[in-house]
């Protein structure tokens, strides 16, 4: 009896202003492992409840005062965008909200996926640096914390759309 070969996956964190190239570096990254794109955006304003064996989460808000909590979805307007570019890559692609500490959720998720690596675009401006000063780089935290890659794609002014 043959067994088929293992699921692969590579996780890519995203949001919603993020540059293209990291999504296409990620999904050729996929394509070239023979493996489907798991994309996650974390939302840090909530924790995690409770975790499902596919890495989906149930989560709560942060702020006891916020107004009724309707469950967190993924960003349909993004959802789309990463839709049409594993289409045009030619690799399978499915979207996860997860919540908490960025680098520990992405972290957590390639570890329940079983994922070759991880992607992540590194920030650009004044805000992110700032924002890095005091909480450090996603990056830099998941180097630190995982056992398998971290590919990080660089953010320049030729990287800011689509790769040819």
């Amino acid at each position: 009896m043959s067994q088929s070969p293992p699921h692969r996956s590579v996780v890519i964190g995203v949001t919603p202003h993020q540059p293209q190239s990291v999504l296409h570096t990620a999904a050729r990254l996929a394509r070239a492992l023979g493996a489907d794109l798991v994309c996650a955006h974390v939302d840090t304003s909530a924790y995690v409840v409770e975790e499902h064996p596919d890495g989906t989460v149930e989560t709560r808000p942060l702020d006891p005062d916020a107004q009724e909590w309707i469950s967190v979805r993924f960003d349909p307007v993004l959802a789309e965008r990463i839709g049409q570019i594993a289409a045009k890559e030619g690799v399978s692609a499915r979207t996860i909200e997860l919540a908490g500490e960025v680098a520990r959720a992405l972290g957590r998720l390639a570890e329940v996926v079983g994922a070759e690596l991880i992607v992540v675009g590194a920030r650009s401006g004044v805000r992110a640096s700032v924002r890095e000063y005091f909480s450090g780089s996603v990056a830099v935290h998941l180097a630190h914390r995982q056992t398998r890659p971290v590919v990080v794609v660089p953010l320049t002014v030729r990287a800011e759309g689509p790769l040819p």
